[in-house]
């Protein structure tokens, strides 16, 4: 039960590991959905996706395009991952005519396609599910586009991985639906970390700041315990900062100030409790979270979140449900 401080700093999602912590409190699962194999000229067209999508290329070339977008080359061993709201085509010629992929997939338990003789081309395909409330965390910091390519340091990495993915899905192996899901986890950190590389990373927000060496020690000391009561002078000397060098520094990276950071991550912490403890007080997770009274941290939760802790407590506490279903097997 969350019942005192030291709860944080036991629970097995609250570790000096931000990037961790932030992944299994959005408890996000990655699920291979499907793929294709194909030979000779072909096209389809992909419905917009209701979660996270990702698709990697394991054997030959195609040509990606978003709607509105300019076509992208993908080769064997890229990968995409695709969070905004766009339908998209796969084709080994963009100029060719699109067929709608679910007509493909229309089979009851069907996951897999072969088109034409299937020899030149392997695809595939899955989503990356969210929990409704705590999931936007992450959704809402995602690029829209990440392309990771194959000739990328991390390729060694991603083409393991692909590879033992599928692997997985052709040999009716014991625990490979386990071994999959795993592996495909595994594969959606390392597009993140590939992203995180990145020095074009532009967007403000936890994501960027996890990039950032400079200022992820303070991330790290209010991750590992956020009911402290953290001061501007103990965040910049762990950085090796003067105060105002390093407010500076982590508003441009992170988009708020230091100590709004932490408040914000109380709040997603507070959000849980009040979703996974529904009969512990409101006065309990306050202190769990740092405030030393209900009544400073009602305030603060409402000003985060819109609704006061009993407010929302009473509008989301139901099972835990995953962001959507993902759509019918679409590679």
């Amino acid at each position: 039960m969350l019942a005192s401080p030291q709860y944080l700093r036991d629970s097995p999602a609250m570790t000096n590991e931000p990037f961790s912590d932030i992944l299994k409190l959005t408890r996000a699962e990655t699920l291979v959905t499907g793929g294709f194999t194909a030979g000779g000229p072909w096209a389809l067209r992909f419905p917009t996706p209701k979660t996270i999508k990702f698709f990697a290329v394991l054997k030959g070339s195609c040509w990606v395009t978003l709607d509105g977008q300019e076509a992208i080359h993908f080769s064997a061993g890229d990968v995409g991952l695709l969070s905004a709201p766009l339908a998209f085509e796969l084709a080994s010629d963009p100029s060719l005519p699109p067929v709608d992929v679910m007509s493909l997939f229309s089979g009851a338990g069907r996951t897999d396609v072969q088109i034409g003789d299937g020899s030149e081309f392997a695809h595939i395909g899955g989503h990356v599910l969210l929990d409704p409330t705590s999931g936007r965390v992450l959704a809402d910091v995602l690029p829209p586009w990440i392309h990771v390519q194959a000739d990328r340091p991390e390729a060694v990495t991603f083409r393991w991985l692909l590879d033992r993915l599928a692997m997985e899905r052709a040999n009716d192996l014991p625990g490979a639906e386990l071994a999959a899901a795993q592996l495909a986890q595994l594969l959606f950190i390392e597009i993140l970390r590939a992203h995180l590389s990145q020095n074009s990373v532009e967007q403000t927000g936890w994501l960027r700041a996890l990039a950032d060496p400079g200022i992820v020690p303070a991330i790290r000391l209010m991750h590992a315990d956020p009911a402290r009561s953290w001061h501007l002078e103990d965040l910049a000397e762990a950085c090796a900062m003067s105060r105002t060098t390093f407010a500076e520094r982590f508003r441009t990276v992170a988009g708020v100030a230091p100590l709004a950071y932490l408040t914000n991550w109380r709040m997603r912490l507070a959000e849980r409790a009040l979703l996974e403890e529904s009969r512990l007080p409101v006065a309990s997770i306050a202190t769990t979270v740092g405030y030393a009274s209900e009544s400073s941290f009602s305030n603060a939760f409402k000003r985060i979140t819109g609704a006061s802790p009993r407010e929302f407590r009473n509008a989301s506490h139901r099972p835990i449900v995953a962001l959507t279903s993902p759509e019918a097997a679409d590679g």
